[in-house]
């Protein structure tokens, strides 16, 4: 009903008047189709410009950027991580955008070149339907238990970034040493390592696994379509993974490029996004325990000091010895 009412608003254009302005602004995104078109038809809507939207993985979409630099075609670049956005400063334009104040400045760039939109993090999800809610883990050490092997779905980090930082993140956590690297063994043994991230939170909500690694967002989507699943923040701590927004250096429609900006870092468009598709704003003035799904604040969740640079540095050679491990342990 949320979901429907918020949509309902937003496509009205709110309460912002009619749209006057002209032209067009185009996206290049690693969004979900289904949440690229509701905010374009909201943004349209709005101010009048039309959306031209492009979709790819953010790798493909910073390559498409870069081949194009001489002549950008591309006027934004929107759902990508902290990682792509700053190796990829240099395409990038700098903006100060209206909402900035509201965004922490570890959410965004300090010269202007990005700015957060949502923020993913790592959880486990549990289907209280086949393990009940009390019985559920509470951290991910949790996840070593005899009983649960071949219970734990998870995604190939070879396929995942967000699975990759999920391993390298405990690997840190525990120590980045042999023993560590042991436990990270011990724990992927349990899982049930599988192709794409969808299959993970999917096998969860059908009730194929009773426990799942995952992501934040899939796990209130689920269960606000009335799975029956439970988001668990594990004790041991957790990473903040950002996506952001940026406007292309020398892109054709700079200004409407800016009202892009402004538009998805808004207060009422990051409510209406996580009441639509459940991703976690990155602006900190949200009260989230009266939107869907009432996640904890930030604040509340145990946020482990992750040392994102040092580990995709290291990725190829970390990547490696992920799948030495998985291998082993089939």
């Amino acid at each position: 009903m949320f979901r429907r009412l918020i949509a309902t608003l937003l496509l009205a254009g709110s309460a912002m008047g009619p749209a006057l302005a002209q032209g067009k602004v185009v996206v290049y995104t690693s969004n979900d189709s289904n949440l690229n078109r509701f905010v374009y038809e909201a943004f349209r809507k709005e101010t009048g410009i039309e959306v031209e939207g492009v979709e790819a993985g953010s790798g493909v979409v910073f390559r498409r950027i870069a081949s194009e630099k001489d002549r950008p075609l591309g006027d934004i670049v929107w759902g990508v991580s902290r990682t792509l956005l700053r190796s990829n400063k240099a395409l990038l334009a700098p903006y100060a955008s209206k909402n900035k104040d509201a965004v922490p400045a570890h959410f965004r760039d300090p010269e202007d070149h990005w700015i957060g939109t949502n923020v993913h993090l790592l959880v486990i999800l549990q289907n209280t339907k086949l393990m009940p809610a009390e019985q559920g883990p509470k951290t991910w050490a949790d996840l070593m238990k005899p009983e649960l092997k071949g219970k734990v779905a998870f995604t190939d980090p070879a396929n995942s970034g967000s699975a990759y930082s999920n391993v390298t993140m405990l690997a840190q956590t525990w120590g980045n040493n042999d023993a560590a690297w042991a436990r990270v063994s011990q724990l992927i043994a349990n899982t049930r390592v599988l192709n794409r991230s969808s299959l993970v939170f999917q096998g969860v909500g059908n009730g194929e696994f009773p426990l799942g690694i995952s992501l934040e967002y899939a796990g209130y989507l689920w269960s606000s379509n009335g799975a029956p699943v439970k988001v668990i923040y594990p004790s041991d701590g957790t990473i903040a993974q950002m996506e952001g927004v940026a406007i292309i250096k020398g892109g054709p429609n700079t200004e409407n490029a800016k009202q892009f900006v402004d538009y998805v870092s808004r207060k009422d468009v990051r409510e209406a996004i996580l009441g639509f598709a459940f991703r976690r704003p990155a602006r900190q003035d949200l009260d989230l325990s009266k939107l869907p799904g009432a996640m904890p604040q930030l604040a509340d969740v145990k946020i482990v000091d992750y040392d994102e640079d040092t580990w995709v540095e290291k990725r190829a050679e970390t990547a490696r010895k992920i799948q030495e491990i998985i291998q082993r342990t089939r």
